[in-house]
């Protein structure tokens, strides 16, 4: 395999946690958790420096974080904002070379493999993009400079937070993991350590000295890891294009489960414009219909099911989730959720009858009309202000009202 690569990986430090304390000032030196309130369900999404001091980590459920530190500030996180200075990440990042892989919006890979004659002409680069985000951005980012994309991961992770690393060879990489717990591998979660760790596998070089074990009893997964244990790793930077999205999906998970199938229908008819709208923003059409439910015992189940012709029309998403959702079992369920899959983009896609009849359009359009009307009835909500989908705030915020009159209903009926 070949170390040849020069590549450059950037991580921004607490992402979500810093631009609100860039935001306001107020916040600094103060424990911030982004994700849920501590009297709603979910998990940490990120939390500052000053947060993890009290063992507080992304993922983390709220409830524990709130235990760890009663006194921090919870803030449910700002998307649309962190969006934004993502866009500045990249332009940054962009323009230093065209070969660029973003994994989420606060990290992604640079090649600079032909780009740059020398190593310190690569690091020059690396200190200016530390530079100028901190310049242009008012934020920090940790950067890691190696021969591969594993390497230059856990190079960036080396000097956090505002660091600066560098690991130019195979054996600079072993020589820094080789006594570190299996963890430290790219890819390597808990689950896997865990299996690991039944072949009497906990730190590298562990995973180095029975190798050929590993090998035998987890396959493709086995050999990939022991490449990775010994430093190897030739996957290139895949630069990102809207069009090689494979399936376009969109969920939302209740503070509270819900038993109403007829509330999960209504959030279904919501999602479907969600879905609906980024498809026709990447000119893609669905050849099926998916949909996801996962029950308050966290089992999840999907159903799926192609159409006649290839769709980004909400209104047909709903129909046919609408008609997934009719035939699994009913239950106390926390999320529910919908997509389109077998993506296409326009050029030869197979035409519906809505497509080509003005008259069937009119028809679409009354149903959905029709549906709104129904839901405003029913719910007593103006759904006037979240047609466009454009604020996610709003929308999932609707969805929770819907949820707490259902809820409201239930308990006078019961």
């Amino acid at each position: 395999m070949s170390e040849g690569q020069i590549i450059i990986h950037v991580d921004m430090d607490a992402f979500y946690a810093s631009v609100e304390m860039r935001d306001d000032k107020t916040l600094i030196g103060k424990p911030l958790i982004i994700g849920s309130m501590p009297n709603e369900r979910g998990v940490v999404s990120t939390c500052n420096y000053e947060a993890r001091k009290y063992g507080i980590r992304s993922g983390m459920n709220i409830k524990e974080a709130f235990n760890r530190c009663p006194k921090g500030i919870f803030r449910h996180p700002n998307f649309e904002k962190y969006k934004k200075v993502s866009e500045q990440l990249h332009k940054i990042l962009e323009s230093y070379t065209d070969i660029t892989e973003y994994i989420a919006l606060d990290e992604g890979y640079l090649d600079l493999t032909g780009k740059v004659d020398s190593w310190e002409e690569a690091g020059k680069i690396g200190f200016e993009i530390k530079k100028r985000v901190r310049e242009e951005l008012s934020l920090t980012c940790s950067v890691g400079l190696a021969y591969s994309k594993t390497a230059a991961k856990t190079a960036s992770e080396e000097k956090k937070p505002d660091g600066y690393f560098e690991i130019k060879s195979r054996e600079d990489f072993v020589t820094l993991v080789l006594d570190r717990n299996v963890k430290s591998l790219y890819t390597v979660g808990e689950k896997t350590a865990k299996r690991l760790h039944l072949y009497g596998v906990d730190t590298v070089r562990d995973l180095q000295n029975k190798s050929n074990e590993v090998k035998m009893f987890m396959g493709k997964q086995g050999e990939y890891l022991v490449d990775l244990a010994f430093g190897y790793d030739d996957r290139k930077v895949i630069p990102y294009r809207e069009e090689d999205t494979k399936s376009i999906s969109k969920e939302f998970t209740f503070q509270k489960d819900v038993s109403s199938f007829k509330l999960l229908d209504d959030v279904l008819f919501i999602l479907s414009f969600r879905v609906a709208g980024r498809a026709k923003r990447l000119g893609l059409y669905g050849e099926g219909v998916s949909l996801k439910i996962t029950y308050s015992n966290m089992k999840s189940i999907t159903r799926s099911m192609l159409i006649s012709a290839s769709t980004s029309d909400a209104y047909t998403i709903y129909e046919n989730a609408s008609n997934l959702l009719k035939n699994v079992p009913k239950g106390e369920v926390r999320l529910v959720g919908t997509g389109l899959y077998h993506l296409r983009e326009e050029d030869g896609r197979q035409l519906s009858f809505s497509d080509i009849f003005s008259v069937e359009k009119d028809m679409v359009k009354e149903k959905v009309e029709s549906k709104w009307q129904e839901m405003s009835m029913y719910y007593n909500l103006n759904f006037d202000e979240i047609k466009d989908m454009q604020n996610n705030v709003k929308v999932y915020d609707y969805i929770e009202r819907m949820r707490e009159v259902m809820d409201s209903m239930q308990k006078y009926n019961s």
